[in-house]
Parts: structure tokens; C-alpha cells; sequence
């Protein structure tokens, strides 16, 4: 230990991962230091191509010159003021994304787990005060994810990421997705909401089924309870619409955002209705750093670019790119049972007998110098940039089929 001094830069490895973080990672064994577009390089300069896409986060690549732009000019503007005070490019980026969604009314977090917190505690607010303090119910789905706060992590579905904490928030029922009778079977009218990704990231890039969705609506409203679309992985253009609840023909009462929102900077929405928002009032809920200027001015920057048909619309033609390359693995070596999810949210399940294998083609993906993701141990998981060129996708999936034969030839 001692003090460092004020300007001095440590080498720091990998190596050095081990000794100073909390071991509730496990990070590969190269350290990215510059990225560009769809490619990243680490620290002994081999290059990658990236599909992972910052866990769905990077949608317009790496260091997007609109972005830059925007860090530096509003670095040099006005960084934060707390919520003592409120700010222009927040007030901006709240009036954008009412005029492009469902909503009347935005709070700002920085992360996906503070936009679900908030969107739940709202909920539940909600049925107290309109209706009854015993309407608490949450509906939530197995293999969920929500975030990591106590609250997020027990109405996400994986008693693996919230056993162990001591008591958990009550009043939280999970069942099947995808699965109407299953909440049919729950729902009654202390139900205060029912909370669903559209498409389940973490739980395996499974898309809800029109008739599900459509159907929880009419639960929802036959029971005065409110749906909740967590979109914090399939929002901000992912699914080839600005958000996944567009492709359903159904409004939610509230919608969280954030991973995309900010293209890589740390910042979180949630969207809800006049009426739901007007149960709340000073004081009764918060964040220090929420809504902050250079947050905002960046996540603006980011809407503008994705909310574009130019962006949208190429979504669509990416993924069949990816689609078609990895129904050509398929063909040649057997892998996969299912390719699913929308637009840029690509999930390719492996067949039984190539089980709790991904892991190992991840692994063997980046030494072949293409990132990939995992949704679980039996499926692969892609979510690049929604401006990925299509030459990176060719060369990518090259790798990544190389990975492939690898790993199954041993």
C-alpha cells in the first residue's frame, strides 16, 4: 500500500483483477483498452470483433463520433447539479422519449436494476394509494432478471442471484413464461402487477408470444393491476422497433430503459402515464446522480441516432446476416436446436448433446478474437452493435465458426 502519487499510472494486467475486485466476476483472460466501431483491442494489441456489444449496452459501436462529440461538449458545459435543480439536455432527452413512446411522464436512474426498483416501489405505490395497502402482489416470471438490488434481484425469477441475502421482499410470485394459464391461476385483485421482459435476456433470449403479451394486458386491466415491461435489454432499437412492446400491438403502464440508452454511459429510465405518476410527490422517491446533465446530453445524442429508420430498418437485415451464418454452423457441425429473439438480440440454443458448452466456445471465441455472450450454460448469445458493418458480421462469424470446430473437434 501506500499514497500513489497524484499523476503516477500503475501497470496493471489481468493478474491484477485477481488481487484488488471483489471476486463476483470472472472475467476473460485479455483486457480490452481501445475499441472502434465493432472492433476492440486489448493490451498486447490483438484485435477483436465485437458481438457481445457491452452486454447489449454499445448499440452504436464503440466511441460513435456523435457521442464523443456530445461527452466532450457537455464535459465542458455542465456535468451534474443533483436534483436540487433540474437541467436542460434532461428535460431534452424526458420530452423525446414521451414523444416517442407511450408515456407522459420519465424518471432517470443510472442503471437498469435503479429503473426497475423505481418502476416496482411505483407499482406498489400506486395500488396503495388508489386502491388498497394490501394490493402488493407481484407476478413475476421464472428465469427473469431484473437487476441486482434486494428488490430486483428477488422479482427476477433465479433464486441462484438472491439466495443467501437473509429475508427477501415478500409478496412475489413467479411462474412459467410464456405461460397465460400459469397467471390466470395467480392473478386476483390484491395484484398490484405483473412484471415481464418481452423478450427474456438472461433467461435465454426467448421472446414472449404475441398471445402472451396480449394476454397479460387483459389480465392487467380485468384486475387493476399494472403491466410492467422491463425493455432495459430489448429497448432502444434492439428488437428492430425503438422498443420490443411496439411489435405487440399493447401499451404497458410502465417501461424501463437503460443499457442502450446511454450507448456505453451509465444511465437508466423509467416511463410511465399522467395517472400513475401522479400519485407521487416530492420526496417519495430518488437518486443523487439521476438525471445528471452529461447523462442526459449523451442519452440524448444516442436516441436521436437510433430513433431513425435508417437504424431501425437495419437491424432487421443484420440479424438475417447473422441468421443465415449460423444456420450454416449449424449444417456443418450439428449445434444448434433453436435460433431465437428479435432483431439484434440473437439467441442460439445448443442442441442436448452439446450441453453446458458454451462456456467453452465463448472462451475459444475470444482467443480466436471474436466476443461473444453466454444466456445461460446451454446458449449463445449475441447482441452487437445495431450498426454493426456487415463486413465485421462476415468476418466475426468466420471466427466464431473456427471457435466452433474447435471446441467439437476437440
Amino acid at each position: 500500500m501506500g499514497l500513489l502519487m497524484a499523476a503516477e499510472k500503475i501497470a496493471v494486467t489481468r493478474e491484477t483483477f485477481d488481487n484488488v475486485i471483489l471476486p463476483v466476476y470472472a472475467p476473460a483472460q485479455f483486457v480490452p483498452v481501445k475499441g472502434k466501431g465493432s472492433r476492440v483491442w486489448d493490451q498486447q494489441g490483438k484485435e477483436y470483433i465485437d458481438f457481445s456489444g457491452g452486454i447489449a449496452v454499445t448499440a452504436l459501436g464503440h466511441c460513435h463520433p456523435a457521442l464523443v462529440e456530445t461527452l466532450k461538449s457537455q464535459g465542458e458545459t455542465l456535468w451534474h447539479t443533483s436534483n436540487v435543480f433540474t437541467n436542460e439536455p434532461a428535460l431534452r432527452l424526458a420530452s423525446k422519449l414521451i414523444q416517442a413512446t407511450f408515456a407522459d411522464r420519465v424518471f432517470f436512474a443510472n442503471s437498469g436494476a435503479e429503473a426497475n426498483e423505481a418502476a416496482f416501489k411505483l407499482a406498489r405505490y400506486y395500488a396503495c394509494k388508489r386502491h388498497s395497502p394490501f394490493k402488493s402482489k407481484i407476478i413475476a416470471f421464472h428465469n427473469a432478471f431484473h437487476g441486482r438490488t434486494l428488490f430486483t434481484v428477488t422479482v427476477g425469477g433465479q433464486p441462484k442471484y438472491s439466495d443467501g441475502f437473509g429475508p427477501k421482499p415478500a409478496d412475489i410470485v413467479h411462474v412459467p413464461f410464456n405461460d397465460l394459464d400459469a397467471v390466470k391461476a395467480v392473478i386476483d385483485d390484491h395484484t398490484c402487477a405483473i412484471v415481464v421482459e418481452p423478450i427474456q435476456g438472461e433467461g435465454g433470449v426467448v421472446p414472449a408470444t404475441q398471445e402472451f403479451m396480449q394476454g397479460l394486458r387483459a389480465l392487467c386491466d380485468q384486475h387493476q393491476a399494472l403491466l410492467v415491461l422491463d425493455e432495459v435489454q430489448s429497448g432502444m432499437g434492439r428488437s428492430g422497433k425503438l422498443f420490443a412492446y411496439e411489435h405487440y400491438g399493447i401499451q404497458p403502464d410502465i417501461l424501463t430503459s437503460a443499457k442502450a440508452l446511454g450507448g456505453g454511459f451509465p444511465v437508466s429510465a423509467m416511463l410511465t402515464t399522467n395517472e400513475i405518476a401522479s400519485t407521487m410527490a416530492p420526496g417519495v422517491h430518488g437518486t443523487t446522480y439521476g438525471g445528471n446533465p452529461l447523462a442526459c446530453a449523451i442519452a440524448e445524442t444516442a436516441l436521436d441516432i437510433i430513433n431513425t429508420p435508417d437504424v431501425l430498418e437495419g437491424v432487421e437485415m443484420r440479424r438475417q446476416h447473422f441468421v443465415t451464418a449460423l444456420k450454416a454452423i449449424d449444417a456443418k457441425y450439428d449445434l444448434f436446436s433453436d435460433i431465437r429473439g428479435k432483431g439484434l438480440l440473437i439467441g442460439a440454443a445448443l442442441k442436448p448433446q452439446h450441453a453446458g458448452r458454451s462456456r467453452d466456445i465463448l472462451n475459444a471465441a475470444a482467443a480466436e478474437g471474436v466476443m461473444v455472450l453466454v444466456a445461460g450454460t446451454d446458449v449463445m448469445r449475441f447482441a452487437p452493435s445495431l450498426i454493426i458493418e456487415p463486413a465485421d458480421i462476415e468476418e466475426g462469424m468466420s471466427r466464431f465458426a473456427t471457435a466452433v470446430g474447435k471446441v467439437l473437434n476437440g
